[in-house]
């Protein structure tokens, strides 16, 4: 299989992502991105159904480039992770060569195409273009046991510590190889899971899988940073890529402890789930108390926007904290954890009703930095010691993984590490 150009399609092919296109350019409204807090909505369309989704479907990410795809990608409506081992006999060759099928197959469905270069292809996805869809690699810490690369494991990969309100499922934890998908359609993003565990092969085998979701592109008038499952705005104070720091926040540097992590990130993922009986038996004014936030547009208590700093001093006339001093926006805060900050990308997650009789359902926590233990790991403490939403949600799985950065042409993620 050749890695020269995997996107590219012969002379002659008229790709689903083009005919989609001239559809959108036809008579399609424009398509609008904006951020709020890192989270990204997007204009609704006015005309019919066909224009939207032309409009939706054409939208394109490309997979080369310094980082990966999926990092700082605008959050797409629907999401697939899922980790792998690799299997008995399975070491650094085999590695490799699993990250060239998958890295070709990447680059393949990210331009619209399909499955083709495996061999064959499930059709799931014939009908839709690229739809911003992303495929994101990244290694667990047993990754570099089982390829002899421990010497080549960055510090950065070391296990995070214990936190008293973690009840971990270690069957859905870990892993040696870690695979996020994202796409701005459901069968889209089903069908790349489809195509990565297909080109897994014998190499490797599924830890673990789950699947989430986000506000779909339109479904709002303007763009709004997104709510959770508990109906919070969710994600106002991520940093942004147009702030100064923000490349040193969340991708690892030239100067690293280990060079082939250039340009990559560390992925923190747990799953999260929500009590959400209980949270939802609260008044209004109880659930704001426990964020610090107005739950109607993210503002906090002591008044403004959404993006108005918390006044963390003000009190109200009887003396006490607006923000009271166990609410979650303000433990949570940067300038309460030394500045310590980290990219929230999650997506939300229900998987039916579980044994309890209550829902099974909450956030695929996912979030980016360039060094876990001083991004994730601070604020996570400082949570675990006080946090009066912990009372309302339950940390179930967790995985850590460095995540390389991106390939260029010709190349295929982690290439540096493993032929190195």
């Amino acid at each position: 299989m050749s890695t020269d150009d995997p996107a590219a399609g012969s002379a002659g092919e008229v790709s689903r992502r083009r005919l989609l296109t001239a559809a959108g350019a036809a008579g399609a409204a424009g398509l609008t991105l904006g951020a709020a807090g890192g989270a990204v909505a997007r204009a609704a369309t006015t005309g019919p159904g066909p224009t939207a989704l032309a409009t939706v479907g054409s939208t394109e990410v490309a997979f080369h480039g310094e980082h990966q795809p999926g990092i700082t990608t605008p959050m797409q409506s629907h999401g697939q992770l899922i980790a792998f081992d690799l299997t008995a006999g399975a070491g650094r060759k085999e590695a490799a060569a699993l990250m060239r099928r998958w890295s070709a197959l990447a680059a393949e469905l990210m331009a619209g195409g399909t499955a083709e270069q495996s061999g064959r292809d499930t059709g799931v996805a014939l009908d839709a273009g690229p739809s911003s869809l992303t495929v994101t690699f990244g290694f667990g810490h047993g990754f570099f046991d089982r390829t002899g690369l421990v010497a080549r494991r960055p510090a950065g990969l070391d296990p995070l510590p214990a936190f008293s309100a973690d009840r971990l499922d270690p069957r859905r934890s870990h892993g040696d190889l870690w695979v996020q998908i994202g796409a701005d359609d459901a069968l889209v993003a089903f069908h790349a899971l489809r195509a990565v565990q297909r080109a897994a092969g014998k190499t490797a085998r599924v830890r673990w899988q789950m699947n989430g979701f986000n506000r779909s592109a339109g479904a709002t008038e303007r763009p709004m940073t997104t709510r959770n499952l508990m109906g919070q705005v969710d994600g106002t104070n991520n940093p942004k890529p147009s702030e100064p720091d923000f490349d040193r926040r969340i991708f690892v540097a030239a100067e690293s402890d280990q060079e082939w992590l250039t340009g990559g990130s560390y992925a923190v993922v747990r799953r999260i789930r929500m009590l959400l009986d209980d949270w939802e038996g609260l008044s209004l004014k109880r659930q704001e108390a426990v964020i610090g936030r107005r739950k109607s547009d993210g503002a906090p208590l002591t008044g403004g926007t959404e993006t108005t700093e918390l006044a963390l001093d003000q009190r109200d006339s009887d003396g006490k904290l607006i923000i009271p001093d166990n609410a979650h926006a303000r433990i949570s805060a940067p300038e309460q954890n030394g500045g310590a900050a980290m990219l929230r990308r999650p997506f939300s997650y229900h998987d039916g009703i579980g044994p309890d009789g209550v829902p099974d359902a909450g956030l695929l926590f996912v979030c980016w930095q360039a060094d876990p233990l001083r991004g994730f790991v601070p604020v996570q403490r400082k949570l675990d010691r006080g946090d009066a939403l912990s009372e309302f949600i339950r940390h179930e799985a967790s995985g850590l993984y460095a995540v390389p950065g991106g390939a260029g042409r010709g190349e295929y993620v982690g290439q540096r590490l493993l032929e190195s």
